[in-house]
């Protein structure tokens, strides 16, 4: 993996994403189209013209991902009589056709990821390459031209802003996608991640007084709705590592053969572990001289041990953090800590000990399924990683994933108990 850039938080990038005027938020999207674009033509490189991925739960095909991007932006935006009205809009409210209708195309019986099934992707018949480049052109022009007439107000911009951020994090998808694949996605955004930029060594905790929380977002501008009914938590005096878990950390609980050892894992983490056949971490693997390797963007490289452990899973973090006498960080500690000079995120995404849970009062908002249908226990996941846009850096934002998923760029930082 090449080194692009060097690992750089702005802690406040995020924060001005949230209210970012008409002029600013057209040029976000249009640079956040280039990206989705230059990312597209990486998968045709790689992929070939067929484009074509294996049916699992942790892809989607290609040129639906890109369908679906431009269908979004139109259903909320182009087509949605209610877009100035925000939050308050009606989801259900009717819509003219869509633009793909002119050709004989049912845009939402294609594109809809709240009505087609994950798996049925892959049988669908998706307009080609070129007919959907096209069609995402025409969107984000119409999207900037309802943009250029909205009145200048958080109501009239929510729905633009959502666009971009949910665009966003399609464009990270395309990245991890691209690394589950096994070929290099070509990413101006994405630094390397294994990156050392921001290391420390020896590990240390970072000592954190007991103090009254602010969880949830209470700012102006926009928000998801599962970080609203912003409220108070105390934390109690506590020691977190300043810096995520580093493979040298991490290898020797993988050395001492703890992935078999049913007593640091949890129930369903014994019962994940006995459905796996590899004795480590995913992407990962040990020659026969003990050298750990790990295989980014395709090629297998020797492993810097001073870089975050990445692409595990919840249950992996959670028995690391019992073998070595620790615990995971709950959401609120995770923010009163990331407030405290000497507390690195942003490399990769961060396991925390909290369920994925609404807030009291939680409203949905009219993108139903953004957050309602997923308070199933999963846990939140803090931070950021190197794929992260830069705008979608906050550190209120409640990143979610059921606790198997290992093909994120995610890893973990500990508490001592």
């Amino acid at each position: 993996m090449d080194v692009r850039s060097t690992v750089i938080v702005d802690g406040n990038a995020g924060e001005r994403a949230r209210t970012l005027d008409k002029a600013a938020l057209a040029q976000a999207l249009r640079n956040s189209r280039a990206r989705t674009l230059a990312l597209f033509a990486a998968y045709e490189s790689a992929l070939g013209p067929q484009l074509r991925v294996p049916c699992t739960s942790e892809l989607n095909p290609p040129l639906w991902e890109l369908g679906h991007i431009g269908w979004f932006a139109d259903w909320w935006i182009t087509r949605n009589p209610q877009r100035d009205q925000g939050v308050a809009a009606d989801p259900q409210a009717a819509r003219a056709p869509a633009r793909q209708a002119r050709r004989g195309v049912d845009a939402d019986a294609l594109y809809n990821s709240s009505e087609v099934p994950h798996d049925s992707r892959w049988q669908l018949p998706l307009p080609g390459a070129d007919a959907t480049r096209a069609d995402l052109a025409e969107s984000l022009q119409d999207t900037l031209n309802r943009l250029d007439q909205a009145p200048e107000t958080d109501e009239s911009l929510y729905f633009f802003r959502l666009a971009l951020f949910h665009e966003d994090m399609h464009a990270e998808a395309a990245v991890y996608m691209a690394q589950t694949l096994g070929f290099d996605p070509q990413d101006a955004a994405t630094t390397d991640l294994a990156s050392g930029a921001t290391r420390a060594w020896p590990p240390r905790d970072l000592r954190v007084d007991a103090a009254r929380v602010r969880l949830g977002f209470d700012g102006p501008g926009f928000a998801f709705d599962n970080e609203l009914g912003a409220h108070t938590v105390d934390v109690v005096d506590l020691r977190i590592d300043t810096h995520l878990v580093s493979w040298a950390q991490f290898l020797p609980f993988v050395d001492s053969g703890s992935y078999s050892q049913p007593r640091f894992w949890s129930e369903p983490g014994w019962a994940w572990r006995q459905q796996q056949a590899r004795q480590a971490p995913r992407h990962l693997r040990q020659r026969a001289d003990g050298v750990w390797e790990q295989q980014r963007w395709g090629p297998w490289q020797s492993i810097d041990p001073m870089a975050p452990a990445c692409h595990l899973s919840f249950f992996e973090a959670q028995a690391w953090c019992r073998w070595a006498g620790r615990r995971l960080p709950t959401e609120a500690e995770w923010i009163a800590a990331s407030t405290q000079d000497g507390f690195v995120w942003g490399q990769v995404w961060e396991w925390t000990a909290s369920p994925f849970a609404p807030f009291t009062g939680f409203t949905p908002h009219p993108y139903r399924d953004y957050s309602q249908p997923w308070f199933d226990g999963r846990p939140v996941l803090k931070g950021a990683s190197a794929a992260t846009a830069s705008r979608m850096r906050h550190r209120q934002y409640r990143n979610y994933f059921t606790p198997e998923r290992n093909d994120l760029f995610a890893g973990f930082r500990s508490v001592a108990l």
